[in-house]
């Protein structure tokens, strides 16, 4: 190994050396998907998405359930990819944020207010939203509107 590269970390690095090429694609394809998902899940969101009057539909039934379970384990091969990713090429953080995006737990929505609560990150999600002639989103501190 490298001079400079910590003793304590070579098991770590010879362990995943023959995933690099994996991660690294895998890495890049989560950056292209990213391109396409994020500007497509925003302009779907409703207006009123990150505001305190929007209530998410609940599907009930078996049908519900599965999806359910398949769309938190893709969240969950997400989390773990982007986790490795921030250690490794690739979008680390990119795919940590998508997999939240796709994932139900307690306190999403409290937290995706919170990340849209950032200027740079809510005007950047409103000039998506402008780029494809759609309303703006309402801020998540706006009063709910009646």
């Amino acid at each position: 190994m490298d001079a400079d590269f910590p003793a304590w970390l070579e098991p770590l690095a010879r362990l995943l050396e023959p995933w690099l090429p994996a991660l690294t694609i895998t890495g890049i394809l989560m950056a292209l998907v990213s391109l396409v998902a994020i500007p497509w899940l925003l302009i779907r969101m409703p207006e009123n998405y990150f505001t305190e009057g929007y209530k998410p539909r609940s599907n009930r039934g078996p049908l519900a359930w599965v999806i359910w379970c398949l769309r938190n384990l893709l969240a969950v091969v997400l989390l773990l990819a982007g986790i490795l990713m921030l250690v490794l090429p690739g979008q680390g953080l990119l795919t940590i944020l998508i997999a939240i995006m796709a994932s139900t737990f307690p306190g999403k929505y409290r937290m995706e207010r919170a990340i849209m609560r950032r200027p740079g990150v809510f005007a950047a999600a409103n000039w998506i939203r402008r780029k494809y002639r759609r309303p703006p989103l309402q801020h998540p501190d706006d009063k709910v509107r009646t």
